[in-house]
């Protein structure tokens, strides 16, 4: 991938704490990549890889790249102590499959960062959620990613990676028109 940087000091297997970081595979979100990357620069014990998607600023104290490939993005959330998204439904789901402390950020459509604020209302509905924390701002994140490698959230209860067969075979029934 052209530009990315994979060495450095997080490979995907880690001793301790390790943070994975993604935007997800939509659009760029430079404010997160940045914040993500300060923080990595002031905790340099602590690995950090950050998948940035198409945006403009490119990590000089994580490592990155732009998209991984799928195998290696679920072996990343897999291994990490700490995953920090954007309040995208897929980000969230993998995470809750996985039963992994998540740390979320949404995005702004007034920043530029997406079409519309889905990701606020997205944000409300799982603010609840177990194992789940959601801040708004970069401060916010750095403070949070700090105090949640010290002090992990409890895990959620996860959520099964295929829906249950009673209703997998209603929405068959329904597309039928049975």
């Amino acid at each position: 991938m052209a530009g990315s940087r994979r060495e450095g000091r997080c490979g995907i297997l880690g001793a301790g704490a390790v943070i994975f970081a993604s935007v997800g595979s939509m659009l760029p979100f430079d404010r997160f990549v940045e914040g993500i990357d300060v923080w990595a620069g002031q905790n340099p014990d602590v690995p950090v890889f950050i998948q940035i998607g198409e945006g403009e600023y490119e990590p000089k104290n994580a490592p990155w790249a732009r998209i991984v490939p799928h195998d290696e993005y679920q072996a990343r959330l897999e291994e990490c102590s700490l995953f920090v998204a954007h309040v995208g439904m897929g980000s969230i789901m993998q995470a809750l499959e996985k039963r992994k402390q998540m740390l979320l950020v949404p995005r702004y459509a007034e920043r530029g960062e997406h079409t519309t604020d889905h990701q606020l209302a997205t944000a409300e509905k799982f603010r609840d959620t177990k194992g789940l924390l959601i801040v708004n701002e970069v401060e916010e994140l750095h403070r949070e990613m700090t105090r949640l490698l010290a002090n992990p959230l409890q895990s959620s209860d996860g959520i099964p990676q295929f829906a249950e067969s009673g209703f997998t075979q209603k929405v068959g029934a329904f597309l039928r028109g049975d």
